[in-house]
């Protein structure tokens, strides 16, 4: 768990991290978010084989997993085979956490090549019009 804050994901540049996770676990990636209006994007690959993911919303640190919002259904992936990308809109303060789920997997570790954007609406204010 490495918890991430915007400001550490627009430091990333276009670099790519890797996850290592072991059969019958999964790994988290939470994101504390204090400005709506982002747009959180990720790109990832896994080797060797599929891997499950899902992205859930915590609107505080204390607030168990299980009844957080569910924003994207743990749904198994072919990243093995394509890049998946994916984005979510922050629509609320609080914690975006990213699952990589390798709990079906009961003998193989995976490992998960990702790495993670986050932009700013851009907002037009009219301030170059003539």
């Amino acid at each position: 768990k490495l918890p991430l804050t915007v400001e550490e994901i627009m430091n990333f540049g276009e670099s790519n991290r890797e996850l290592f996770i072991k059969s019958s676990t999964y790994s988290i990636i939470p994101i504390t978010v204090t400005e709506m209006g982002l747009t959180i994007s990720w790109i990832f690959s896994s080797d060797p084989k599929s891997i499950s993911f899902s992205v859930v919303y915590q609107e505080a640190e204390d607030t168990p997993l299980d009844q957080c919002k569910v924003l994207i259904p743990m749904t198994r992936c072919n990243s093995h085979k394509e890049t998946i990308r994916g984005q979510v809109k922050v629509r609320n303060a609080g914690i975006y956490t990213l699952i990589f789920d390798n709990t079906f997997s009961r003998f193989i570790s995976k490992r998960v090549f990702y790495h993670l954007a986050v932009e700013r609406p851009v907002i037009y204010d009219g301030s170059d019009f003539p």
